[in-house]
């Protein structure tokens, strides 16, 4: 199997342990697995994702901090305590920026934030616009989601692929596969899509 898929999966560990487990098992197939204990790393540890960050990294799998950075609007240094939480406490070796702008105005808000996430270890760094993004953020990042949303409306479009480009779709039936090298297509829909597996990967009931 290929390192394609970029799991962004927000259950806590202690409701879904089957579903972490597979994620596990599932190490050679993934890319990457998006770490969000708290819309972000929270105010304080949380033991079980630390356990289940350490079994993924154990197992070879990238481990990506979820860090909000509201479009721009969330200031540096949040943004970069997230980024210190996320490696100190649970030894995330990448990031996923979520939230992040497409216009070529705050570029270097950006650029300041993948300077201090690269300062602290991140060797991955991904940044979730969510579509397609000025081409100045190609140049600091090592992955840019450039569409997240509902397989109808993906389906409908003809977007650019590369392959540092992402697509997550949600809202997608089985089968169902994105065009770019790294990408996610999962089940899940309405506000809490992200808290379902891809089909592939969903644990037997």
């Amino acid at each position: 199997m290929t390192s394609s898929l970029l799991v962004p999966y927000y259950e806590h560990p202690a409701d879904r342990p089957e579903a972490w487990s597979a994620l596990v098992a599932a190490a050679p197939s993934l890319h990457g697995v998006v770490l969000n204990p708290a819309s972000g790393a929270g105010e304080a540890p949380d033991p079980a994702f630390a356990e289940v960050s350490a079994r993924l990294r154990e197992a070879g799998v990238r481990v990506l901090g979820y860090v909000d950075t509201d479009y721009g609007r969330r200031p540096h240094a949040e943004v970069v305590t997230d980024l210190l939480r996320h490696r100190d406490w649970y030894g995330a070796d990448g990031t996923f920026l979520d939230q992040v702008a497409t216009a070529p105005g705050v570029l270097a808000h950006y650029r300041r934030i993948a300077v201090a996430a690269r300062a602290a270890g991140a060797a991955t760094l991904v940044l979730n616009h969510g579509a397609h993004p000025d081409p100045g953020y190609e140049e600091f990042a090592d992955l840019l989601v450039t569409f997240e949303g509902p397989w109808d409306t993906y389906r409908t479009l003809d977007l650019p692929v590369a392959p540092h480009y992402c697509h997550l779709v949600y809202a997608a039936p089985p089968g169902a596969r994105p065009a770019t090298p790294v990408h996610c297509a999962v089940p899940g829909t309405g506000a809490h899509p992200w808290g379902t597996l891809p089909h592939l990967l969903e644990p037997a009931r």
